[in-house]
This record gives C-alpha cells, structure tokens and sequence, in this order.
C-alpha cells in the first residue's frame, strides 16, 4: 500500500514552500512558478504541485512569501534612467521576464547623490535578487560598492571593469567596429564620432570605433563629447559641419543621430551626399527618418530578459543559466552612402 500521508513537514511547523517542493519531488522555484501561475510548468509537474500542496495544507503568504533562503522572492533593479531608450528597453525585457515567472519587481532610481543609500537600501533583504543596470558611471558606482553577499547581476559594457560577478552585456563593441568599418569601406578616410556621456576610452562603443580606425591605419579624430539631450548633440553637429574634411560621424546613439543630422542640415549640408551618418540602437522609428538612418539594432529586451533569469539564479544559489544573445548587428539604410569625389 502506498502511504499519502506528508513525508516532509517538521512536526508541529506550518508547512513551508520547500516542504512543499520535497514532497512533489521538484525545486522550490517550480513551487513558486506554479503558485504564480507561470505558464512555464508542465501539466503533469502542476499536477504534482498542487496534489502536495493539497496533501501538505500549504497556504502561501503572497505578502510576505520566500523561497527559504533569507531573501524575499522578487528582484530589484537599479537603474539611473528609466527614459533612455536602451534603460528602458532593457527594463521592459526584465519585467516582462518577471511576469512570465510570476516574481515581483522593484525598480529603484539611483541619483549622483544617493549611491550610498542606494546600496544601502538593496543590501536589506526584502530587496530580494538584485539587477544593476551599469551603463553609466552611476550605475557602475552602485554595483561596485555592493557588499559581497548580495546576489546580484550588473548589466554592463562588454570592456567594464571586472566586478567579481555575473556581468551580461551585448557586444557593442564589436557594433561599433563594424559600424565604422562600413564607413570606412565605403571610401571615408575617416569617421568622426559623437559619444553619448556613459562613453570613455574604456566604453564599448568607443572602444569598437578605435578598434576599426587603428586597423585601417585612419586618423583617429578628436571625440566630441555630449549629454543626453539632443540640443548638445546639435551644437556638436554644428562644429562638425564647420569643417569640410568631415565626411562621416558614428554617433553614440539614435538621439544623438537626430541632433547631429538637424544640424549639418541647418549648415546646408546634405545627407548622405556631403556627410554619412550611423546611429547606434535602432529606436522605433528610425527606419522612417529621411533619410532612413543606419544604425547598429541592439537587442535590449533580450538582455533583460537574461539578466533576469541570471538574478533568479543568484537568488537561488543555483549556476548561471545558460545566455543566449541576439548580437547586435548594422542595418544599412539610406543616411550612408560614398564621399562625394575630391
């Protein structure tokens, strides 16, 4: 005779989530995608869920539920931006991930002044799983001062620093290689390049631009640095119109993109036929400009995404799953063209 009866309950102790794991046979995170209704379970494995938790008596506390390891069961995220194009892509990635796991999610805005509160506020442990989103100096000042027992994932630049954790990001700099190195084969002597605030010499897309000149033996101009606005993108667009031996811009991004390209029309330059320009993250709508931009698709949500499943491995202390990334890749349109005969 089989026995039903509960093999997993402490005497006299209110049957918890790994209780309730043990006795259906499967991790405790499957015990908590099946109480969310995650639609990531099969049938049969549901099945056996409920029958333990039905046999065991469990009653979740959706309030205050905890997957036993000391550390609540949503994931926060750190961000300094949330407007940003590539942030709030990236954001969208992670909540929709979220969702699908039935886990809940914190967002917290870093500011300049707030980093130590910051870090402050994440190492409690109802902050649960952690995601710092370390495009820029901000976030990467909040991810190095984390304590060491905080599980946590950095979203980041493929050439940041090393960190001594689980770092994800998308390979912007081969990208930007690649972006200048169409301009290059193209015919231009050189491209000259409008970097957006996150980027140094040690940024992706910065590095990747050096990279491609520094093969081809090109001149490697001067950057012209600007804020996230694009009225700094237009003035640098304006001093670059100012000088004839400028023929081709890699611009840190589509914003920047659209500055730069209000301004060389403003100076009566013509694009592609006196500049050529590439963005960098193919925003919605950049297929419709006029000229449609060329510029470098970077899979945001797919990084999200990621990064989310890798916190909730760090959150259960179990290894790093398995990343697959969509690599961002150039998509030609009509902003690039060849330099106009000398």
């Amino acid at each position: 005779m089989v026995n039903a009866s509960p093999r997993h309950v402490r005497k006299g102790a209110a049957p918890s989530i790994r209780d309730v794991a043990a006795e259906a046979g499967v991790s405790h995170q499957t015990v908590s995608r099946v109480l969310n209704d995650s639609p990531r379970v099969r049938p049969d494995t549901r099945a056996a869920v409920l029958a333990a938790i039905e046999r065991l008596g469990f009653r979740p506390n959706r309030a205050a539920r905890t997957l036993g390891l000391g550390r609540a069961s949503g994931v926060t995220v750190v961000t300094s931006n949330t407007m940003l194009y590539g942030y709030a892509a990236t954001l969208q990635g992670i909540e929709e991930a979220a969702r699908n796991e039935g886990v809940a999610l914190g967002i917290r805005v870093v500011e300049s002044a707030e980093v130590r509160q910051t870090v402050d506020y994440v190492s409690d442990p109802s902050a649960g799983g952690l995601i710092v989103i370390a495009f820029d100096p901000l976030g990467t000042a909040v991810a190095e001062a984390l304590p060491p027992h905080i599980p946590a994932v950095i979203v980041t630049e493929p050439v940041a620093p090393d960190l001594g954790r689980v770092a994800i990001a998308l390979d912007e700099r081969r990208a930007a290689a690649d972006a200048t190195q169409h301009l290059l084969d193209l015919g231009h002597r050189t491209v000259h390049h409008v970097a957006i605030p996150s980027e140094g010499r040690a940024g992706g897309r910065h590095a990747g631009w050096r990279d491609a000149l520094r093969r081809a033996g090109a001149e490697i101009p001067s950057v012209l640095a600007c804020g996230w606005d694009i009225e700094s993108a237009y003035a640098a667009g304006r001093r670059l119109a100012g000088s004839p031996d400028v023929t081709a811009i890699l611009c840190g991004n589509d914003d920047i993109a659209q500055g730069v390209r209000r301004a060389l029309y403003d100076a009566g330059k013509d694009v592609p036929g006196d500049v050529s320009i590439v963005g960098f993250d193919d925003i919605p709508g950049s297929a419709f400009w006029t000229p449609a931009l060329t510029t470098v698709r970077m899979d945001f949500a797919g990084l999200g995404r990621a990064c989310f499943h890798a916190a909730l491995a760090e959150l259960g202390g179990n290894p790093q799953p398995a990343i697959s990334l969509v690599p961002p890749r150039l998509i030609v349109r009509e902003s690039t063209t060849h330099p106009r005969p000398t």
